[in-house]
């Protein structure tokens, strides 16, 4: 055999290889039945029936081709578990929530086209202003107001003083302390807190 021989010879042997290759690295489609009961795919497409993912976005996350996308559509006990999914997603409140979340995001666009307008009056922008600083807090003014334990005694009665506790919820180190009382003020032993 001379080298042109050999060369063409393994030409075709590289290409029927990467043919084979080719074959076994495509992604089989997942059987319906099994995606049936897939309760994110079926989120997925509920998701996508109003509107939150695109079909693209689908179709990529689960590699369908073209033929396995239709006959998504034809499967009627996968569209009635969809049409559960939305229901039960509309009844829990998670539809409004992902929609309301999608939609906020434009917010601070828009609140920046206000106050950059050189059109706007300067109280809305002022107030749009104002709501991007509300929007961009993440500090300490941001923090949700804990709860609080208040006791408070009054010793006013017996010539005493009004003893405050003022703590959170959760004990801090520093709650730790002891406050102690003249044990000759009768009724009134030492205590701690």
């Amino acid at each position: 055999m001379n080298a042109q021989d050999e060369i063409e010879h393994l030409k075709r042997e590289v290409e029927r290889l990467q043919k084979a290759l080719g074959e076994r690295q495509q992604l089989s489609a997942p059987s319906l039945p099994s995606l049936r009961d897939n309760y994110e795919f079926v989120s997925d497409l509920a998701r996508f029936s109003e509107g939150l993912f695109t079909e693209a976005a689908v179709r990529k996350k689960y590699h369908f081709d073209e033929s396995t996308w239709e006959s998504l559509g034809k499967d009627d006990a996968l569209v009635e578990r969809i049409e559960a999914e939305k229901l039960q997603r509309i009844r829990n409140g998670s539809a409004k929530r992902e929609k309301a979340q999608q939609h906020i995001v434009k917010g601070p666009d828009i609140l920046n086209d206000i106050m950059s307008d050189t059109k706007a009056s300067p109280k809305h922008k002022v107030d749009a202003i104002k709501t991007l600083d509300a929007l961009a807090a993440n500090g300490p003014g941001a923090a949700p107001e804990q709860d609080r334990v208040v006791i408070r005694i009054d010793l006013t009665k017996g010539g005493g003083d009004v003893i405050e506790f003022n703590r959170s919820v959760r004990p801090t180190p520093s709650d730790a302390k002891l406050i102690e009382h003249d044990s000759s003020t009768p009724g009134l032993p030492g205590f701690a807190i």
